[in-house]
């Protein structure tokens, strides 16, 4: 592209759409599972786009990345067995090994070629995948979790994409069976949970399906993000038994830098919206 150029995402359901000012497309690949397009930004570094749909941008994805992994990993007491299903482009696992504590992070994504291209795109999100408590697989995570053994881990983070596609079993009342079964007693299940401003029924809906599998308490913790449709996105954690208090003190003596994630902004989020809290029964 010889010029600056405005590329579009719509979001049917909001009726709504969001713009980033591009200057070139750096790459694109048609993987088994899904195409993968890689653009240069002026004001936002990098982006993904998976499908036609924003994945990730270099400016604002540690927003997602810290929210989806610093809450849990503070509400267990000692998280050390971490699985994120999904992830493919490793900001979360980066986050996740932050925690000296964890012992083994497997990240599972169906899709390797996600990974490729942020390791050549995005390669400050790939800076722990050599840390050796990591393990890259490259798989199906709905049958690695089925396959997970019964009471093994403290953390499963169900890094995916919206609910279609490769990521459509992961939203389900039997992949959250086999994650009730693999977690044990005092362990956290996290997952994207969309938009709560124009996608509350699906995180209703999401919920519904966690309860049916067995869990007991939920929580939804909502976050901006700039590049997500509606600008607001959310995180939910289940669990088999006990609350979503947070380890405080540590979280605010963590020795490792965040840019949004601090124990004021988990005590922040946990202050559900009114209009959410009445529709999840909070």
């Amino acid at each position: 592209m010889s010029a600056p150029h405005w590329l579009y995402e719509n979001f049917e359901p909001a009726g709504s759409a969001i713009g980033f000012r591009i200057t070139r497309k750096l790459d694109e690949v048609q993987s088994p599972f899904q195409k993968i397009e890689i653009y240069e930004s002026t004001d936002w570094g990098n982006l993904m786009l998976i499908d036609g749909a924003l994945m990730l941008t270099a400016r604002d994805n540690f927003l997602y990345h810290e929210m989806m992994s610093h809450p849990a990993l503070f509400t267990h007491r000692d998280p050390q067995q971490v699985v994120i299903i999904g992830g493919g482009d490793c900001g979360t696992l980066r986050e996740v090994l932050k925690h000296p504590g964890v012992r083994k992070a497997v990240q599972c994504d169906i899709d390797e070629q996600v990974t490729r291209m942020a390791e050549k795109y995005f390669p400050e999100l790939c800076e722990s995948n050599g840390d050796p408590r990591a393990e890259l697989l490259f798989d199906d995570g709905i049958a690695y979790m089925k396959n997970a053994a019964p009471g093994s881990l403290d953390i499963v983070i169900v890094d995916s994409t919206d609910p279609v596609g490769p990521a459509e079993g992961l939203f389900n009342r039997a992949f959250y069976e086999s994650c009730f079964r693999a977690l044990k007693d005092d362990g956290i299940l996290v997952q994207q949970s969309e938009s709560p401003l124009a996608l509350l029924a699906l995180i209703q809906e999401m919920r519904g399906e966690m309860g049916k599998a067995g869990f007991t308490t939920f929580k939804t913790l909502p976050f901006p993000q700039p590049c997500y449709p509606t600008g607001w996105w959310s995180c939910t954690l289940a669990r088999k038994q006990g609350g979503f208090d947070f380890r405080q003190d540590d979280a605010r003596a963590k020795a490792f830098p965040t840019l949004y994630y601090s124990a004021a902004t988990h005590q922040g989020a946990m202050a559900t919206p009114p209009f959410v809290a009445a529709a999840l029964g909070e």
